[in-house]
């Protein structure tokens, strides 16, 4: 069985948000059309609370970029952004969300952040989203959303780690780019660990 995982497509990631993914904003319609192919639709909610450690204003003197040592693994800094029961937290307007299964939140402990839909970031703590596709009998997962080269890149090399097929859709995601050519150096990794990589069309041919 195949599913969709539908990573992070919120407010503050989009035009006009907090952590904006440059042209973050046009995925959203190919998202709605690829949720007609899949029976079971997941999605994922970066979901901080307002302390969190990977929030560059709740350190003295940093700024966004910068890097620190958050317990015990090093963490970028980052604007304020998803923090829980906000309107950045929340999905995009446009997102059709009345199939997803589930929502599953991630980031939620202010001691350490979580890019993953699986993991936080030290693989400490599941999200629950392995086991519950396990359950499902999904052997092959389809991966879209943002941003490429942070939380889709993490989803899928651990996707790979927990033994599903995993698939990168990668016209549907947008990436950062925080320093040039990370969104190509991401996709590689992705590849080099047993994720295949596919355009939303490939996916409509197989439809048609």
């Amino acid at each position: 069985m195949k599913a969709l995982i539908i990573v992070d497509v919120q407010n503050d990631f989009l035009s006009g948000g907090a952590l904006p993914v440059p042209r973050g904003d046009e995925i959203i319609p190919v998202v709605n059309d690829l949720q007609q192919q899949f029976e079971l639709i997941v999605a994922t909610q970066d979901w901080h609370p307002r302390d969190h450690g990977s929030f560059a204003a709740n350190h003295a003197g940093k700024k966004p970029g910068d890097r620190i040592m958050l317990d015990g693994i090093e963490q970028i800094l980052w604007p304020i952004h998803c923090v829980q029961n906000t309107p950045g937290a929340a999905f995009a307007p446009g997102l059709e969300t009345n199939r997803f299964a589930r929502v599953f939140q991630k980031g939620v402990d202010s001691k350490i952040d979580s890019y993953s839909a699986f993991f936080d970031n030290a693989h400490r703590r599941a999200t629950g989203l392995g086991d519950y596709l396990k359950q499902r009998g999904v052997t092959d997962v389809y991966l879209c959303g943002l941003a490429t080269d942070y939380c889709v890149k993490y989803s899928v090399l651990d996707a790979c780690q927990l033994g599903f097929k995993a698939l990168l859709i990668v016209d549907v995601c947008r990436g950062i780019n925080l320093a040039p050519g990370n969104v190509d150096l991401a996709i590689e990794e992705m590849k080099a660990s047993g994720a295949s990589v596919l355009q939303s069309s490939d996916l409509r041919d197989k439809r048609e």
